[in-house]
């Protein structure tokens, strides 16, 4: 509708036209005001702004997602430190094991007195103040047929009376004839050996019935044995029909003397023997695979050494280890599963004819014998003569230094 005014028609809602502009432009401005003023958003209290290093950071951070790259990474930062490490976890390896050895030596020590096997001496002056470390305990092995062979060996090489105290004490090497006792204990095989030990006192007695099968077991228990009662580097088994230099010997272990886990003698490999009747016959030849084959590597019976860890470990498993025919294979058959050095030395076999020459060229021999008889051929008899002829001298072994 509208209505009339001076002859003109005015629109009926003229007014509310003009306050619907007003009120836009109002609301218009009081929209720009309160934009410019919620516009502006604080930063929040203790927000730092990123820096460059950070970003850096948050950048290696966001590779590290990726599992590619983070493998690449760790497999150099694994190269690089296996190469600068491997060298001390050797180390650290051999520390461990030499520290087992020695906790099973002590083990050894303690059942041997708990159990009233025959201590020396050495062990009840120093069960106090600790054990005396000698060089190297040297057993002879002996029989009871075998007393001029005995006599012969302390008629050449084997210091005796003072000359032996005097080994022990200045030296540090023990020396003793190494024998069990009889099927019969007490008997008359028994009551002979201790009335020569009561002369000379160079007995190792063990706790063991002789015979000629039985050398494994005997090995084992002299082994057993002689670290419990002496603290030494080295323990060497030697036949009573062997010439021996006391002071080559020594000069030649002192070269082994940082060396865990050491084996010394003549390695070989001789044929496994399955025909019965025949010297050296092995009834286990089966293990060793078929017929003709040859043992492993071991060394040759008349004389050999082993380190004091070895010797400890034989004493600690002497109820596990088990016995071949030949003691020299029980022997290497003991230490073919083990981390052991084998060191293969031909001075400890030489012949007796070869041994002369070498001695007058300087090279002494550590031990003589005959080869066809594995042994020196009627020992009792030539063993002087070698001495003479192979001896390195008396004076060479008080003069060593070890």
């Amino acid at each position: 509708m509208s209505w009339k005014s001076r002859g003109e028609i005015v629109p009926r809602n003229f007014m509310s036209q003009k306050w619907m502009i007003f009120l836009c432009i109002a609301s218009f401005c009081a929209g720009m005001f309160f934009t410019n003023r919620m516009w502006t958003i604080p930063e929040p209290k203790g927000l730092a702004r990123t820096t460059t290093m950070e970003a850096e950071q948050l950048n290696v951070v966001s590779e590290g997602c990726n599992t590619r790259i983070l493998q690449e990474k760790e497999v150099k930062r694994v190269i690089k430190g296996d190469f600068k490490t491997h060298k001390t976890l050797e180390n650290l390896d051999k520390t461990i094991s030499n520290l087992e050895m020695e906790l099973a030596s002590a083990k050894a020590t303690q059942e041997s007195l708990r159990n009233g096997a025959p201590v020396s001496e050495d062990i009840k002056i120093n069960a106090s103040t600790g054990r005396r470390k000698y060089l190297m305990v040297i057993g002879i092995n002996t029989a009871f047929s075998s007393r001029k062979r005995r006599d012969s060996v302390r008629a050449t090489w084997m210091p005796q009376g003072e000359k032996r105290k005097k080994l022990e004490e200045e030296k540090g090497i023990i020396i003793r004839f190494v024998i069990g006792h009889g099927a019969t204990t007490g008997g008359i095989l028994d009551r002979a050996i201790e009335a020569e030990d009561s002369k000379h006192g160079d007995f190792l007695r063990l706790d063991h019935v002789e015979g000629y099968l039985e050398l494994s077991a005997k090995t084992k228990t002299y082994f057993a044995t002689a670290v419990n009662l002496w603290d030494a580097d080295f323990y060497i088994k030697v036949d009573d029909d062997v010439h021996v230099n006391i002071a080559t010997l020594g000069e030649t272990l002192i070269r082994h003397r940082s060396k865990p886990r050491v084996y010394i003698g003549c390695m070989k490999s001789g044929p496994v023997l399955a025909q019965k009747g025949v010297r050296y016959h092995e009834p286990e030849y089966w293990k060793f695979g078929e017929t003709g084959n040859k043992y492993f590597r071991h060394a040759t019976g008349q004389l050999y050494a082993v380190s004091n860890d070895l010797a400890t470990y034989i004493s600690t498993n002497k109820n596990v280890l088990h016995k071949y025919a030949n003691e020299d294979v029980s022997l290497g058959a003991w230490f073919i599963g083990l981390d052991v050095e084998h060191i293969d030395d031909r001075r400890l076999c030489c012949g007796t004819t070869d041994c002369e020459w070498k001695a007058q060229a300087g090279n002494a021999c550590v031990a003589s014998f005959d080869w066809t008889c594995s042994g020196i051929c009627r020992s009792a008899e030539r063993i002087k003569e070698v001495h003479k002829k192979c001896g390195e001298g008396e004076k060479a072994l008080w003069s060593a230094s070890f």
